[in-house]
């Protein structure tokens, strides 16, 4: 069984390619909900539906998000109402949500939640929020503090980011199921997502980062910085922001004390030395998943990456 903690596109992708090589019931996907948020009255949790419409096989090829070939008629009546409407949600994936907050209404926990949608759409990969508590991103920008579904769509992540925290984070809880799967690990990958926003989120579970960190399994996170850059997103410019270093070995950083390997493009193959001299293991691979095909190449390097150290694993635990 591999865990896989993961948010964002990027996540989605590696996640796609993990289940697709290891098999329907062989991985346990952690996602991030510090994205959540309400809207016309209806819970919306991004990250999560974007993991499973990704290994559902139906997202949308062209944004990586929301549903293929989805339509917008519902969208566009509100915008006839006078709604602003700038979070695009097409009617197809309006019954996500309402389905969602119906359930959520009736008493149900966001996990049993998210794991029946994945059932019904046929995913067998075990799809699991990060917690079942509330919890909200906040960023700190020039203009003052804002939801971050504020930030990064109404405002197309173009402010600069002084700050983040998670409202809430402290009466947050792992669950038995998040738990269970952590046990069952044979090994824990950390997908090529935002290092602050997407996987911040959830190593800031209260527990889980000591959980992940005493696991003596390989722990292995892919670097979603390549040549300073982010891939997608604003992960590059919410790094230097928050005093941080844009590159692979800046994410490696905030990681350091969790992590046996790390995963880094070809570009940025002359950090790998001073990465190493973090303590973890390196592999330099080709990490842009443009295909299908990319995912399953970058998954299969990962895992066999995870077996080569696999028997370092527990020393290394031992040692951080």
């Amino acid at each position: 069984m591999i865990v896989a903690l993961a948010g964002g596109v990027g996540g989605a992708k590696l996640a796609d390619g993990l289940y697709r090589e290891l098999g329907p019931d062989a991985l346990t996907v952690i996602n991030n909900t510090g994205d959540d948020f309400d809207l016309y009255g209806l819970r919306i949790c991004p990250d999560c539906d974007t993991v499973l419409y990704t290994l559902a096989g139906i997202a949308n090829p062209e944004t990586g998000w929301g549903i293929r070939d989805d339509t917008f008629a519902t969208l566009d009546m509100l915008g006839s109402y006078g709604e602003d409407t700038w979070f695009r949600v097409g009617d197809r994936d309006f019954a996500t949500h309402i389905l969602r907050t119906q359930w959520l209404r009736m008493g149900w926990p966001l996990s049993r939640v998210t794991q029946t949608l994945a059932h019904a759409l046929g995913v067998r990969a075990r799809l699991l929020p990060m917690c079942d508590e509330l919890v909200a991103t906040v960023v700190t920008t020039p203009a003052g503090e804002r939801a971050f579904q504020e930030y990064f769509v109404r405002h197309h992540h173009s402010e600069d980011v002084l700050g983040v925290r998670f409202d809430g984070i402290e009466r947050a809880g792992m669950t038995t199921a998040v738990r269970e799967a952590l046990d069952a690990a044979n090994g824990i990958v950390l997908c090529p997502s935002n290092p602050v926003v997407s996987i911040g989120p959830i190593l800031a579970v209260p527990g889980m980062r000591d959980y992940v960190r005493r696991r003596r399994v390989p722990v292995v996170a892919v670097s979603p910085i390549v040549s300073g850059k982010a891939l997608r997103g604003p992960a590059d410019r919410m790094l230097t922001g928050l005093g941080g270093e844009a590159s692979a070995f800046g994410v490696a950083w905030l990681y350091r004390d969790i992590l046996t390997g790390f995963v880094i493009d070809q570009a940025d193959a002359d950090q790998a030395r001073r990465i190493e001299e973090l303590g973890v293991r390196v592999l330099v691979t080709d990490t842009i998943m443009e295909a299908a095909a990319d995912r399953l190449r970058l998954a299969r390097d990962v895992l066999a990456f995870m077996r080569d150290g696999s028997h370092d694993a527990q020393a290394e635990s031992e040692n951080r």
